[in-house]
């Protein structure tokens, strides 16, 4: 009576991260662990993705090979940690932990947690600042480049700004270059980061 599993409702993971889903208990005198299995309902079907008992550790879902682990040496930890996520692993996973006690009745426990992978989170492109009041001598060569971090894929545009508020789109590039500058390439150029 004193043997119950604990674990959580939910968990979140990032796709390709890892996560491991809570399934413990204490250890209890008399009783020692038979099987601890993990199974996973997906779309009204279940299907048993890890077994150990006497005989070892079992990976019974192909897709789960090499990604799935249970902790070895700690009596009572039943969690089960899944690397490199995959968008399919969503879905609503049990622990099922079997004791048997002196008598040789056997104790049954399952805990469910459900499970939701995530893209990542998406950023909006940070630009970093360059320098303000560039001064190049007539003739020489330069370029601008336009850096942003955020979620990819990030496309680069570069305007040069023209009285009354317009602007003219000159590339399509990070980098904006002159080979040989003029005094009528003077101006103020901005750059614009665009993402999903």
């Amino acid at each position: 009576a004193l043997l119950d599993l604990s674990g959580v409702h939910q968990v979140t993971g990032t796709w390709m991260g890892s996560i491991t889903v809570p399934c413990t208990y204490v250890p209890s005198e008399g009783f020692t662990q038979q099987t601890l299995s993990w199974s996973m309902e997906r779309d009204s079907s279940i299907s048993t993705i890890f077994r150990r008992d006497d005989s070892g550790d079992h990976i019974l879902l192909s897709k789960f090979r090499g990604r799935v682990s249970i902790p070895k040496q700690s009596p009572g930890n039943a969690s089960l940690l899944i690397e490199n996520l995959e968008m399919p692993d969503s879905g609503h996973y049990t622990c099922q932990v079997i004791w048997r006690a002196t008598d040789n009745s056997l104790i049954t426990k399952e805990v469910t947690t459900t499970v939701k992978v995530v893209k990542v989170a998406a950023t909006k492109p940070i630009i970093r600042a360059g320098e303000l009041g560039l001064t190049v001598p007539a003739g020489a060569s330069t370029s601008l480049t336009c850096e942003a971090r955020g979620s990819p894929p990030i496309k680069y545009r570069w305007f040069r700004s023209a009285p009354a508020g317009k602007a003219t789109l000159l590339s399509s590039e990070a980098e904006l270059v002159w080979h040989s500058l003029q005094p009528s390439d003077s101006g103020t150029y901005f750059c614009e980061a665009a993402n999903r």
